[in-house]
């Protein structure tokens, strides 16, 4: 694939569909850095479609998500629907890491520790192609024993035979039990319960979400992951859930 080949691909949705044509680019661009990885290219050629790609205008949408206090009921809810297992126990580890979607989904069982309580999702799977180490809080051991024996390889295995669940099987099961929220969005509702009910600090809560926080020079001499700490602010937003501050039965409009 060539520059010139994705292009193609993005140019007839960029402005008319902007927010999927940037997914499709960042899927593309992934799939590249994947193939730069086993050693079958050495260039990703999304790095240069910008150049050639209109300025999208319009403002910026952000994803919906759910209030914090809603988010306990939800799993609730979740849980005792009538989807897969695999499906079920994808979000609820995805909502207790704050993963991104494909992060969670494409989780294969050789990058977990359960004794150690660790995952590391190694840097082809980042979307800042950096490794990030993922504190696990009990109620996020105990999902994934319940995963265990699902697949060999993969964790939360789709219908199509040794293929990951889709993202948009987990749409599907939030969105038909009543919650019309993005997937992405629960990651907003941990940000902001971590900055309206913690006092974990700010650099913390971006790390957890594998963010770059401060400028180039300040990450230059700060390299920590935070990992401690970050597992304390885990454990902390598990305690949370737990404690199902809202009984809410799914939700209408």
């Amino acid at each position: 694939m060539t520059t010139a080949d994705v292009l193609a691909v993005l140019q007839p949705i960029w402005l008319e569909k902007a927010e999927t044509a940037r997914r499709v680019k960042q899927r593309i661009g992934t799939v590249m850095k994947w193939c730069i990885a086993k050693g079958w290219r050495k260039d990703n050629p999304v790095d240069a479609v910008d150049k050639g790609l209109p300025k999208q205008s319009g403002k910026t949408t952000h994803r919906k998500s759910l209030p914090y206090l809603e988010v306990a009921a939800c799993l609730d809810v979740v849980a005792a629907s009538n989807a897969g297992i695999s499906t079920k126990l994808c979000l609820e580890l995805l909502v207790l890491t704050c993963v991104r979607s494909n992060e969670a989904r494409e989780a294969r069982w050789p990058e977990f520790d359960l004794d150690a309580k660790v995952w590391e999702i190694p840097a082809e799977r980042m979307k800042m192609d950096r490794p990030h180490r993922v504190p696990l809080s009990p109620r996020a051991v105990a999902a994934l024993r319940k995963a265990q024996g699902l697949h060999d390889s993969l964790v939360f295995p789709g219908t199509i035979k040794d293929r990951p669940l889709s993202d948009a099987t987990l749409l599907k099961l939030i969105r038909e039990n009543g919650f019309p929220v993005d997937i992405h969005g629960f990651r907003t509702s941990f940000r902001t319960w971590a900055q309206e009910k913690t006092s974990f600090p700010r650099e913390v809560a971006e790390a957890a979400l594998a963010h770059l926080s401060g400028d180039e020079t300040e990450r230059a001499y700060a390299r920590s992951d935070l990992f401690e700490k970050r597992r304390k602010m885990m454990e902390a937003w598990a305690g949370y859930l737990d404690q199902k501050p809202a009984k809410v039965i799914g939700r209408i409009g």
